[in-house]
């Protein structure tokens, strides 16, 4: 897919670009695996105004016809799955099986979005007068730009373009520059499949130059965007001086809640397993370890020794359990966030340092004695670095839990249904899982609250996102 890969503008392929060459690194062994076309603001600007002529096309379509295009473009990519799951691990990092289990469930997505567009369901409101009828229809509010991240190559779109184009929408993507090629096979499925070309633009390039157009441009209606928070306030400001509309899923800072009576057995494999998940760059990676007085010692002891055993290689070898971060920038900061935990007095109980010199690799790593006060306390480190924090009771955890300015995921573990009620009842974020990890799914809404955004992707909410309300008022 490398040597094929380039820019689309309204369906057709581009192999030059305003802003130079691209080129794409391979994090576990620092290759240049692609020098690809870069895109800038006259490519956005070109592919917004082929936004608004596909969207005209597209929407056009009956949400049936949607739906079948979509259906098929779902096959496609199964079909492309073992080629584009190299891909993924190949510029992204992360092991192949986690890259075909990320594809696979971005099929998924477009599957259940497709689903969903046909049941953009209106209503009849009863009339105040007998020749009065009332109706309120939903209709599509236009082209959109995606701008997505580096972490999840295809998930990450995907919760956007399915739900936009199922509900009749016309896209531009960004996708993450140190990730292209994924979303390129991504857009490589739609058109295949019959997607209005218009209706389908790709353009990478540097993320300011390309948003600011994109955000600017009058024919784009809407803005999704996932990023941090940092890079939120800032496209949220530039789309509110345009009066467009915005989904944003931001920054987390995820706490996981163990109670006294939270069964070790389960917890701590699932820990592991969730933590370093694609090297822990998730943002609902389980992060802060609230962990009772009672348990504290033992799930330390195991949860590091666990820990300990992943084997952390290349993402392409099938032994690896855990790849490399994927930009050296990322492992810089990761790094920088746990020595200075350490020089602070927090204890390495195991990792804590960076895998040989070629490639971003780093140790899974978890520190014990943290202290709300302490840097990686405060800013989400997104790598592979587990922050366990004692806490004498559950109001102590809550309020720790509660202590930051996100709320995207959180998670508790305990027995007790009254704790489980009180803990749900009380959390501050826009998910919550009970006992268990697993948050992303395509039939449930996946957003956070506070400054990890507004909006959510996943469930019937997202394609409503994507849709005006317009009543009609009919006098008989």
């Amino acid at each position: 897919m490398f040597d094929q890969a380039a820019l689309i503008i309204g369906g057709e392929t581009r192999r030059s670009g305003s802003g130079g060459m691209l080129a794409v690194v391979d994090p576990a062994t620092d290759e240049v695996i692609a020098e690809l076309p870069r895109g800038g603001a006259s490519e956005a600007q070109e592919a917004a105004a082929c936004a608004a002529e596909g969207f005209a096309e597209w929407s056009a379509k009956s949400a049936f016809e949607r739906y079948q295009i979509l259906r098929r473009a779902a096959v496609l990519m199964r079909e492309r799955a073992e080629a584009a799951a190299e891909t993924m691990a190949r510029e992204q990092g992360k092991p192949r099986a986690q890259a075909l289990a990320e594809w696979n469930g971005s099929a998924d997505l477009l599957d259940w979005s497709a689903e969903e567009g046909r049941r953009t369901y209106g209503r009849i409101v009863p009339g105040r007068a007998p020749d009065i009828s009332l109706a309120v229809l939903h209709r599509p509010i236009g082209p959109v730009a995606i701008m997505a991240p580096w972490n999840f190559p295809a998930w990450g779109p995907m919760q956007k373009i399915a739900p936009a184009l199922a509900a009749g929408c016309s896209i531009v993507v960004k996708p993450s520059e140190d990730t292209p090629v994924t979303a390129w096979a991504i857009a490589r499925c739609l058109l295949d499949a019959g997607v209005t070309p218009k209706a389908v633009s790709l353009v990478w390039g540097r993320a300011s130059e390309v948003s600011d157009a994109l955000i600017k441009a009058p024919e784009i209606r809407k803005i999704s965007l996932t990023g941090s928070t940092r890079v939120g306030r800032l496209v949220a400001a530039a789309a509110g001086a345009e009066l467009k509309k915005v989904t944003m899923e931001l920054g987390g800072h995820a706490p996981v809640i163990v109670a006294a009576d939270a069964d070790l057995d389960a917890l701590v494999p699932l820990a592991v397993t969730w933590k370093f998940r694609n090297a822990g760059q998730v943002c609902v990676s389980p992060t802060r370890f609230l962990v009772d007085d009672a348990l504290h010692d033992a799930f330390v002891s195991r949860f590091a020794a666990e820990a300990a055993r992943l084997v952390v290689g290349n993402g392409l070898e099938p032994t690896t359990q855990m790849g490399p971060l994927t930009t050296a920038g990322q492992l810089q900061s990761v790094d920088a966030m746990i020595q200075d935990a350490v020089s602070a007095g927090a204890k390495l109980e195991t990792g804590g340092a960076r895998i040989g010199n070629i490639g971003n690799f780093y140790q899974p790593t978890i520190l014990s004695g943290m202290r709300p006060e302490m840097r990686a306390m405060n800013e989400e480190p997104f790598g592979p670095v587990a922050l366990v924090m004692r806490t004498a009771s559950l109001d102590e955890a809550l309020a720790e839990a509660n202590r930051l300015p996100v709320g995207l995921g959180s998670y508790a573990f305990t027995h007790s249904d009254a704790t489980a009620a009180r803990i749900a009842a009380s959390m501050r974020a826009g998910m919550l899982g009970l006992n268990h990890f697993a948050l992303a799914l395509p039939e449930t809404p996946f957003g956070g609250v506070l400054d990890s955004g507004f909006g959510s992707e996943g469930g019937t909410e997202a394609v409503q996102s994507y849709m005006t309300t317009m009543l009609v008022t009919h006098k008989h």
